[in-house]
């Protein structure tokens, strides 16, 4: 018996696809889905088979378009998801989440030290260094960044 993966469309929205594998969750966790109007449905499918890339989870959120900050944040720790924009039932708009050359305000430097964290009135700002895995370098106290959903603004 064939069981066949339904998911209910969404008149608007974002759909979330080509999440790496078990980082649905995490993503939930930067789009920050507890701000979402409580008429708003939520699905999210995890280890589901992608040709594309083996095992994927996918995030559906209603009545949500994507900050460029939260895309920034996704691209952090899935460089491979693709984002759809829904409207009236139809994508309106795909494409690939794409990490510019500078991060600002969604990562925060690990030293304790750097002023960003300093209660200044600036924003961290981070360039990347590598984007395969992602390494980035803060612009300001030269620190590097690996690890990024305990560090997430």
């Amino acid at each position: 018996m064939v069981r066949e993966l339904r998911i209910t469309p969404i008149r608007n929205g974002t759909v979330i696809d080509h999440i790496t594998n078990g980082l649905a969750l995490d993503v939930l966790r930067i789009i920050g889905v507890r701000d979402l109007d409580k008429d708003s449905t939520v699905s999210i499918a995890l280890h589901v088979r992608s040709g594309k890339i083996g095992w994927k989870d996918i995030v559906k959120v209603e009545n949500m378009e994507l900050s460029p900050r939260k895309v920034n944040a996704i691209a952090l720790i899935t460089p491979s998801a693709t984002i759809s924009i829904i409207r009236d039932h139809q994508v309106r708009e795909k494409r690939s989440v794409d990490l510019p050359e500078h991060v600002t305000g969604v990562v925060r430097c690990p030293n304790i030290n750097c002023i960003s964290n300093q209660g200044e009135p600036i924003e961290s700002d981070f360039r990347v260094v590598r984007r395969r895995p992602v390494v980035l370098r803060c612009t300001y106290c030269d620190r590097q960044v690996t690890d990024f959903l305990k560090h997430l603004a």
